[in-house]
């Protein structure tokens, strides 16, 4: 849900306050007016009233829907984001991957480099590319692309 709070939902609150403060004024001038001498004016600012009513309404009800939609989308995102890795993790268990092989394996997926992966990991570029090496040939795979495109298959069904 952090990623729905903030400046754009304060903004809509704001407008939404701004509004009810308005409809309020446009309804009770207009029935103040339509109280002591009934005129078309009068009758305008109380449509308008009734308009700025609605449209908070409207306004409240969508921005109700898109909040319960986002959560529904994080959870399932969240849903995914968990059988992704529990496949990742299944798979190099299967692989008989070492820790610093799953490390390495892992960095590939997310599409690093071999020099971004020896730079995070602290590693020589030669120790990665026989690390990433290990990980192919036990994974059967000849490439970075080709051991990536294998999970994607996975998960593609």
């Amino acid at each position: 849900m952090a990623r729905l709070a903030g400046l754009p939902l304060i903004g809509s609150v704001i407008l939404a306050v701004v509004q009810v403060v308005a409809a309020v004024y446009f309804l009770i001038d207009g029935m103040d007016e339509a109280f002591w001498q009934f005129s078309i004016a009068s009758l305008l600012e109380a449509l308008v009233a009734i308009a700025l009513i609605a449209g908070v309404i409207v306004n409240a009800m969508q921005v109700r829907r898109l909040l319960i939609e986002a959560r529904h989308r994080d959870a399932a995102l969240d849903l995914a984001r968990g059988a992704f890795s529990d496949v990742v993790a299944q798979r190099f268990a299967q692989w008989h991957l070492s820790a610093a092989e799953s490390e390495v394996a892992l960095f590939a997926l997310k599409g690093c480099t071999i020099a971004e992966i020896a730079e995070m990991r602290g590693a020589a570029s030669g120790t990665v590319r026989s690390q990433l090496s290990q990980v192919y040939a036990k994974a059967g795979v000849t490439s970075q692309s080709t051991l990536i495109s294998s999970f994607i298959d996975e998960l593609l069904g």
